[in-house]
């Protein structure tokens, strides 16, 4: 199994969850996070004083698939959220040793 965690603007998460679900995802996580990468930051002007606005606001999307649904995810992820400017986010896939759904105890894969 792996963890695919993807960091994208705001505005994108619709879309990419419909995505998502159009493939067969049945559930994901999703936190509001700030961040910064090579689209830096900005300044902005509030009552005559400028803010230097360091962290931006982004989406982190968390999802945990079987091995061989990682390709498939990360095409769609990118298809949805794709905007072609700097700032588009990130993403991680990383291995998953063990799933555990604490209902039922179920193990590995039937726990996703």
């Amino acid at each position: 199994m792996k963890k695919v965690e993807a960091i994208i603007k705001p505005f994108k998460l619709d879309s990419v969850k419909d995505g998502l679900t159009d493939i067969g995802i049945k559930g994901l996580t999703v936190s509001e996070v700030k961040g910064y990468g090579r689209q830096k930051g900005h300044t902005e002007i509030y009552r005559g004083a400028e803010y230097v606005i360091d962290f931006l606001p982004k989406v982190k999307i968390e999802v945990v698939v079987p091995d061989d649904m990682v390709d498939s995810i990360i095409e769609k992820i990118i298809e949805t959220a794709k905007t072609g400017k700097v700032g588009d986010g990130k993403i991680f896939v990383i291995p998953v040793e063990e799933a555990i759904r604490i209902r039922t105890s179920e193990t590995g894969e039937s726990a996703v």
